[in-house]
């Protein structure tokens, strides 16, 4: 079975890997910046050995985002970010085929303890199965 797993982000998250502190994220230095992608590489490299890692990638941060709605005449409305009315969007994604729910369960718990700097915010990682073709799970 395949499934999408997630963690979340704000932009004040992306700035705080900068080095650029708010109430929301403390500012992150180079050496917790380097243990963090050592720290998701170890996990890539591993789900690449057992053959689980379909795909992975980290997202840009949201202020490079856009959105594109349809107005009510019928034409494209676009907007680009950061968007104030939304918090957290996604900043990574895992596609994993596993055995089972346990399994990618474990994995997302793997991914929940990556190293991070003393008060910055925690985020669940989230597991979607992806339907098959058919609408099947």
């Amino acid at each position: 079975m395949k499934y999408l797993v997630m963690v979340q982000g704000t932009q004040a998250d992306y700035e705080a890997m900068r080095g650029k502190a708010s109430a929301d994220s403390p500012a992150w230095n180079e050496q917790e910046l380097q243990a963090m992608f050592a720290y998701m590489g170890a996990i890539n490299d591993d789900l690449s050995e057992t053959g689980e890692f379909v795909d992975g990638q980290g997202l840009a941060e949201p202020a490079q985002t856009r959105h594109v709605t349809l107005g009510d005449d019928g034409k494209a409305v676009i907007t680009d970010g950061p968007y104030s009315e939304t918090k957290e969007l996604l900043a990574g994604y895992w596609v994993l085929e596993c055995e089972s729910l346990e399994r990618v369960t474990e994995i997302a718990d793997r991914i929940s303890r990556c190293p991070q700097p003393a008060g910055a915010p925690d985020y669940p990682v989230v597991i979607r199965p992806i339907m098959d073709g058919s609408g099947d799970i």
